[in-house]
């Protein structure tokens, strides 16, 4: 079941520069919308859009009718973590369902006063914070669910990244990247002979495609793996893919991400992996 990001508007005391959210008139909160710069997520505020004319479509809501099956109707209270929050639209489904403490971080200002504002208006608790996708191993706590939706192939470092991300799981981990190339998993084994070449012309064996300058007019697009690739690193570090709900996402929990108690990622950086 989709969440509707429509929130009827409530009494409250605050307000905006621009904006009376008691009472909004669609053209001041249209202008207030604009004046936030260009918006990536498309997020319904009382009717109106913040990104109408989407190079892809109402996104992100054309991915979250897929994904809004892998979390329950009712969060009850569970901690949320959006790492690479954008916007906030996946903050703001999971709150609308209940969801307890919501925190999202992005690097990106523009982003995070859009997210800030959004969740004014619609009257949600959400945080949001500053913060390097190599910085959320030390926020404090481990959250139920924590989505990391769009960032990985704007990473120039991925993996670590991933492993640091994989810290903050006690739940589940809702993971989203662009893929290219082959759409096909790929039967993995535990060993290949140096001598088979021949693998690493079968355009399903795992791989990601390095980006040396732009791609889509984006300096940031690094690594964008194929399917096998994707599903290979989420292996790698420790996750077990549980669902896949639609092709570029999967739902993910930390069955081995420690060894003897250490997570990978420490075990790496000190040599004893």
């Amino acid at each position: 079941m989709t969440t509707n990001l429509q929130q009827p508007i409530s009494h409250s005391d605050d307000t905006d520069s621009l904006v009376d959210l008691n009472t909004p008139d669609i053209l001041q909160l249209t202008k207030k919308v604009e004046s936030l710069g260009d918006w990536f997520h498309n997020i319904n505020l009382d009717g109106v859009p913040t990104a109408p004319n989407h190079f892809l479509g109402d996104y992100p809501n054309i991915k979250w009718k897929h994904i809004s099956s892998a979390f329950p109707d009712d969060l009850k209270g569970a901690s949320v973590l959006d790492v690479g929050c954008n916007a906030g639209f996946y903050s703001i489904a999971l709150k609308q369902r209940g969801a307890g403490r919501v925190l999202g971080v992005d690097v990106d200002d523009r982003y995070l006063d859009q997210g800030r504002f959004a969740a004014q208006f619609l009257h949600l608790d959400i945080e949001f914070e500053k913060r390097t996708v190599y910085e959320v191993d030390s926020i404090e706590g481990q959250f139920d669910y924590v989505l990391f939706m769009g960032v990985f192939y704007h990473l120039r470092y991925p993996l670590l990244a991933l492993d640091k991300i994989v810290k903050k799981v006690a739940g589940r981990l809702i993971f989203q990247t662009m893929l290219r190339g082959s759409k096909h998993a790929y039967p993995v084994k535990p060993n290949y002979d140096f001598w088979n070449k021949k693998i690493f012309t079968d355009p399903d064996f795992p791989a990601a495609y390095f980006i040396e300058n732009s791609y889509s007019n984006d300096q940031t697009n690094w690594f964008i793996p194929n399917r096998s690739g994707a599903e290979g690193m989420l292996r790698s570090a420790g996750l077990e893919i549980v669902e896949h709900p639609e092709p570029e996402t999967w739902v993910c929990v930390p069955n081995s991400v420690q060894r003897d108690g250490r997570y990978i990622l420490d075990m790496e950086l000190d040599g004893t992996l």
